[in-house]
């Protein structure tokens, strides 16, 4: 079980990694504050009894998922605003009026993908998520910090108990392993 103390400098400790991340992908900072605050929050509030170990692994998963979260309110809210603002007068009286023809996504959101290419997509990032899972836990432990959290090869070796080279070893393996087994299944990236 993680102290108050360990929580709390944990939260203090990814604070500043977190909220690059979140800009990273949203690329609004207003927005990337709260993705963080309230990804700390989610974390204190239902995972603050877990042992300290587990809370990088956890607090990751909470921050992409609720930056998922954040993409899909803005799309739904895109969505609505496009559809009152872009019809006119004119428009509604035509007699073969279609509302859905005037809704567009903006060119490069996830709205103006096809539907096909969303859920590939989605599909090549559920079977990435499934491989990492395979992995070997040492493996698997230092590619999501490395990769995933953006830490440094030295502070991931202070955060494991082990030395730099291990850690370099780990993620060689990882992303040799990754690569093979993505191969396998036809994904090249």
């Amino acid at each position: 079980m993680a102290t108050d103390k360990e929580l709390s400098d944990f939260l203090e400790d990814v604070e500043r990694r977190a909220f690059k991340q979140a800009v990273y992908a949203v690329r609004k900072e207003e927005s990337a504050l709260d993705i963080v605050q309230d990804a700390m929050i989610k974390l204190a509030e239902k995972y603050g009894d877990k042992p300290a170990a587990e809370l990088p692994m956890l607090f990751q998963r909470i921050l992409q998922n609720t930056i998922r979260d954040y993409f899909r309110r803005e799309k739904v809210r895109s969505s609505w605003i496009s559809l009152f603002s872009s019809f006119t007068s004119k428009q509604q009286d035509q007699e073969n009026f279609d509302a859905m023809e005037m809704i567009e996504a903006e060119p490069g959101s996830y709205g103006a993908e096809s539907g096909q290419s969303t859920l590939e997509r989605q599909q090549i990032l559920d079977i990435i998520e499934n491989e990492i899972q395979n992995l070997p836990p040492r493996q698997r432990e230092a590619f999501l910090m490395r990769y995933w959290q953006d830490l440094n090869v030295s502070e991931t070796a202070a955060v494991m108990g082990c030395s730099e080279g291990s850690v370099k070893t780990h993620c060689s393996r990882a992303t040799h392993a990754l690569a093979h087994a993505l191969r396998a299944k036809g994904i090249y990236l």
